[in-house]
């Protein structure tokens, strides 16, 4: 275990032909040793952010610096970075062992070593005894967990992860989250990690930084990005929230925070149920209220069983005012 080192975007911007921009001047600090999940929809920026520190793309104005170093300029193998692609991108025609040595061979590292060095890496992810075998004998998940050791051989001060649980299925993705969030916290290196599902972000990051429109959004704790979004696009992306405009303003309110009654009992807005959802645990019930406002109350699966509603239904939605939060423009 070793303390890693801080990566700093300054005012980076990545323009291409006929003037599009994937990202514009975006300016963060990711510390050291921490898992950030970069967030956002298709064609935010995150990705082309993700290979901008990695070296794989030019970066049009702006520094990448690394441990107080400027790597802007540097070629991938020489910046203390390390990517996990998507599609793993193994060598079909050599072992795993051989996968994960590769770097290394390229550096004039003698057999033995490799060896050895990647028998260590096969441990770390619990891929070992699979050594001899070639990519097309494993399956998703054991393909990932090579490509991670792969990474890691190089021994980076910064992992960069982009979308890596995308191609697996639900259940192995789960898993695999928590194998990713283990390893973090065992290497005590940086991850930065790409995704566009929230769950994910949520599950796996110390801080998430919403990105939109090459932009960042908001940045923070996950906690915190979940519970206080600053925007009406990071409250919607989010999910999870209400955004009502009220006649003081814009605010978000958390689904689990509006109480569904009767129509006509107490104070409350006065709305008709669109859709009913069983998600489980809870029901997701959506209804339409004054100004065509669609709000969706998120109600414990007892509580919704014990006073079914359905579509058409007349119902009275409420929520403490202290539970509000004000979103900025």
């Amino acid at each position: 275990m070793r303390t890693g080192h801080d990566l700093e975007l300054v005012k980076v911007t990545k323009r291409y032909a006929k003037g599009t921009v994937a990202v514009n001047a975006v300016s963060h600090l990711f510390r050291a040793g921490s898992y950030v999940c970069l967030l956002g929809p298709s064609g935010c920026g995150k990705s082309s952010t993700l290979r901008m520190v990695a070296g794989h793309e030019t970066v049009t104005e702006g520094s990448i610096v690394l441990a107080g170093k400027d790597v802007t300029a540097l070629p991938p193998a020489r910046r203390g970075t390390a990517m996990m692609f998507q599609n793993y991108a193994l060598f079909p025609h050599l072992s795993v062992a051989d996968n994960v040595a590769f770097s290394l061979k390229m550096k004039g590292v003698e057999a033995t070593e490799r060896r050895a060095q990647a028998g260590r890496m096969l441990d770390l992810v619990d891929m070992q005894s699979y050594a001899d075998r070639l990519p097309a004998q494993l399956s998703g998940g054991q393909q990932q967990r090579v490509a991670l050791a792969r990474a890691l051989i190089t021994d980076p001060q910064v992992l960069l992860l982009d979308e890596p649980l995308s191609a697996l299925d639900p259940f192995l993705r789960v898993r695999m989250r928590s194998e990713l969030k283990r390893l973090q916290r065992e290497l005590g290196i940086s991850f930065i990690h790409v995704t566009h599902g929230q769950d994910e972000a949520l599950a796996l990051a110390d801080e998430i930084v919403v990105m939109n429109n090459a932009r960042i959004e908001q940045a923070g704790p996950a906690r915190e990005v979940f519970n206080a979004p600053a925007t009406e696009f990071v409250a919607r992306f989010m999910g999870g929230h209400n955004v009502l405009a009220l006649p003081q303003g814009k605010f978000a309110i958390r689904a689990d925070e509006v109480r569904v009654m009767p129509a006509g009992a107490g104070p409350g807005t006065e709305a008709v149920v669109s859709a009913v959802e069983y998600q489980g645990a809870h029901v997701a019930l959506s209804a339409r209220a004054a100004g065509d406002q669609e709000i969706m109350a998120l109600v414990p699966e007892a509580a919704f069983f014990a006073e079914p509603k359905n579509p058409g239904d007349a119902v009275r939605l409420a929520w403490d005012e202290g539970r509000l939060h004000r979103l900025h423009a």
